[in-house]
Order: structure tokens, then sequence, then C-alpha cells
């Protein structure tokens, strides 16, 4: 009898404590956050709580703020951990902050921490946008059909990438600060497939080197995608958050408007396959070139430390080894953060 159905060994809860030591998770939602959108933990119990699970840093996601405002705070607050753990910020070009804005990055650049990433868009992308609506009788409409000033007040201001020809100015301009400050690491935020390999591309001829694909990109990718964004250097981003029960739950992740409550990007609960399917793409690529993090922090989900935590120990029961995990939630983040490892005896000292 094949034993191809039995668990694999080794598996406990103890090991996925474990694996988390000198761990980072850099996509951690903590407040605050608007009304309508409660969020689980303050950006101070998210990083305490991490420091209590032995990871080495936290990277907060915030679409309303430079977070490395927020990271500056509690990296101050928790001064006498710095030997040990670290948080980190950066900026989200959403359309609280103009969308494409060049002025943005660069005040982000030299505000609090510094920005260590600069994001592409989440809500505020032409391609998440224009997919956000509701269901009216049985039928799935986007905002901009129901709300004439959701496309004029948010779907105009989104960001696009240009499929072809040379960037326009802003892009140009924001590219050339990303490219000039090579600690930081372009995130392409929520835009579509092909916008996202049009910018990884557009990162070549700039000379940025640090790149993360979205989880958002990821989940819509092909293979052949994601093994060419790999291909070019970039690590492919895993969260959990993607692959969770509240992905179809109408949410104001980011509007004020409670009118605007959305089902995020009239997509279903999750991709074909959930986080099986993360297991076999993870095979398939190679942990080298992928990062699993949480992207926790909504009032619905558990703690980003417990988020993290499950997530390796969905990976350990699927397969993958230990190793792999440690790649993919410490090696890989410290390459992306421009960190320098730390040995992997710190982890049990």
């Amino acid at each position: 009898m094949s034993a191809d159905h039995l668990l694999p060994p080794g598996r406990s809860y103890e090991l996925s404590l474990e694996l988390l030591k000198g761990a980072i998770d850099i996509h951690v939602h903590a407040g605050p956050h608007i009304f309508s959108s409660p969020r689980r933990v303050d950006p101070v119990e998210a990083a305490q709580e991490a420091l209590a699970a032995g990871m080495r840093a936290i990277v907060y996601m915030d679409v309303f703020e430079m977070s490395n405002g927020t990271s500056w705070i509690v990296n101050r607050v928790m001064r006498d951990s710095a030997d040990r753990f670290e948080t980190f910020g950066g900026l989200i070009m959403n359309t609280t902050y103009g969308g494409m804005n060049p002025r943005a990055v660069k005040t982000a650049l030299s505000y609090g921490t510094g920005a260590k990433y600069v994001s592409f868009g989440a809500h505020s992308t032409y391609f998440q946008a224009a997919r956000e609506g509701h269901l009216v009788d049985g039928k799935f409409v986007p905002l901009s059909e129901l709300y004439p000033q959701f496309k004029t007040e948010e779907l105009d201001r989104c960001i696009r990438i240009p499929l072809e020809g040379p960037p326009g100015p802003e892009l140009d301009e924001i590219l050339r600060l990303i490219a000039a400050n090579p600690h930081v690491f372009l995130n392409t935020g929520h835009v579509s497939v092909e916008e996202a390999i049009r910018l990884i591309e557009l990162c070549g001829e700039y000379g940025i080197k640090r790149i993360l694909v979205a989880s958002s990109v990821t989940k819509i990718a092909t293979m052949q995608q994601l093994k060419w964004m790999a291909s070019k250097g970039a690590f492919i981003e895993y969260t959990l958050a993607a692959y969770t029960h509240t992905t179809p739950i109408p949410k104001t992740h980011y509007y004020v408007e409670r009118e605007y409550m959305s089902i995020d990007e009239g997509m279903d609960a999750a991709p074909d396959g959930g986080v099986k399917k993360v297991s076999e793409q993870i095979r398939e690529l190679g942990a080298e070139h992928c990062i699993l993090c949480s992207d926790f922090g909504v009032y619905t989900l558990p703690t980003p430390v417990e988020g993290m935590r499950a997530f390796v120990a969905c990976m350990l029961d699927l397969g993958i080894p230990a190793a792999d995990i440690r790649t993919m939630i410490k090696t890989n983040p410290e390459r992306l953060l421009g960190l320098d490892p730390l040995p992997e005896p710190f982890l049990t000292a």
C-alpha cells in the first residue's frame, strides 16, 4: 500500500514554535485603522508578541500611513530589546497619498526609521479597485458601476502601470528614488500579473535588486509567470491571509464610506487548492525564491504571530521540510531587508 497518505514525521506544536525563533514576518497589519475595520493588535502589542516568540523582526503594512513612522515609535518603546528585535515600515502608495506620488516616496525615505519598502498600492490599484463590489440579486457588480463618485474619487486616481513604452514621469521618478536607495525593496502591490511583470522588467532597467511579488499577484499568476519573476530575482510572497476564511467576508479595508463595503476583488474565498496549492508551488519554485508571512491584523483572525505559527504548521503537515520553512521565514526575509543573517545556533540559545 502506498505511504503517500501518511503525515510526515517530526511535526509538533513545539516544532512550529521553535521554527519561529529568529523569523521575520514581513506583512503585519497592526492598528490603528478605520472604525469599520478594527485591528486585532496595536503595533506595540504585535511587536511584544513577536519578541516573546523569539522572532527577529516584523514589518508593518499600513494602507493609510507611512508605517516607518510607526516603526520608529515602537523601536523607541522597545529599545531595551534592540539587540534581539526590530520593526520596519514603509509606504503603500494608495489614494490617501495621491496614488503614484513621487513626493510621498521621497518623504517616506527620510521619515521615521526610513522606508524599507515602497509598495505600488493595495486597494488603490486600478486592477483591484475595479474589481471590488457588491452582490446585487446574486450578481457581482463593481463599486464603480454602483457609485459614480467611487469612480471619480477613487478609481480615476488609482495606480496603473503602463505595459508598453517608457514609464511616465511619476513612475520614472519613483523608480529612480528606489534605485538610489538600494536598502529599500519594491513591493509590486495589488497590480495585475501583467503589470507586476512590467514592474520587474523596469527594475532590471533601473537597477533595482530587491523585489517582492505581492501575494495578491502570486495567487492569480500562472506557474510559468511565477517562475519568470523568480528568475529575475524577485521573491514570491505567500500570505496565510490570502487563503483564509475571511477573504469573502464583505469589509471596508480601505474606504471610510460604509456603502463601499466590498467583497475583496470579487474573487472566491481562496485560490483553488488553498494552502495545499501553496506547498505545491513552493516545491516547484524552490523555497529559495519564496517568503511566507501572515498578512494578519484584522480582528476576525488570530494575532500575526499565531498566523505565522499556523502557516508554519500547515507547511509541516503538507510535507515542506523544516529547513525550507526556515529559508522562507528567516533567510529570505533577511536578504530582502538587507539584514546580516543570524546564525542558526542563535535559535537554541
